[in-house]
């Protein structure tokens, strides 16, 4: 399958971009972004060099992904959600050296407007709410809402709520895919 590149988009030289990606209008890829198959970068974004991104990725538009930053495969990017790259930012002082690295786990979901403050993992199918601000570390599977986010319900893979307690015990099953998941000590695992 081949790249298709939108005219209007820059894609520096010696940036990696897998088969079937496709990266639409006013799009710029700098040149030590990695990017898997398959994926697709709406218009308006931007890919930093020190930029990993897996396959299936989907960006929608205006989306700014900087230095440092992680995304493994089947990851979606709301319109508009925003990554950082530096913790406490001054235009005066220089601190590309501070860069702290952020991590977007296999099938996370960050919706619409949402900030994911640097240094943070989402876990596996997580799913961040339009406009939560991320500032720690999201358990897989774990539903996030709020400023700060705090977690508020469980979600599947197939990105239905989860009738299962914050805590504790319980089993539930996916309303869509009929796949059960458990949760154990604070923790939600598929069974596939």
């Amino acid at each position: 399958m081949a790249i298709t590149v939108h005219e209007s988009a820059i894609v520096d030289k010696g940036a990696q971009i897998g088969d079937g990606t496709r990266v639409w209008h006013w799009v710029h890829i700098c040149a030590g972004a990695r990017i898997g198959e398959r994926c697709s970068f709406g218009q308006n974004v931007y890919v930093g060099n020190d930029v990993t991104i897996g396959n299936n990725v989907k960006v929608q538009n205006n989306v700014s992904i900087y230095d440092a930053v992680t995304l493994e495969d089947d990851v979606f990017c709301g319109p508009s959600m925003v990554f950082t790259n530096v913790y406490n930012p001054r235009s005066s002082v220089s601190r590309k050296h501070e860069y702290r690295r952020t991590l977007v786990r296999r099938g996370a979901t960050i919706g619409a407007n949402a900030t994911i403050v640097c240094g943070v993992t989402i876990g596996e199918y997580a799913f961040i709410a339009a406009g939560a601000v991320v500032n720690r570390d999201t358990p897989s599977f774990a539903l996030m809402a709020g400023v700060p986010a705090r977690q508020i319900g469980w979600m599947s893979m197939h990105g239905e709520r989860l009738k299962l307690p914050l805590t504790g015990k319980g089993e539930a099953v996916c309303p869509a895919s009929g796949t059960r998941y458990k949760l154990v000590d604070g923790a939600v695992s598929a069974e596939v």
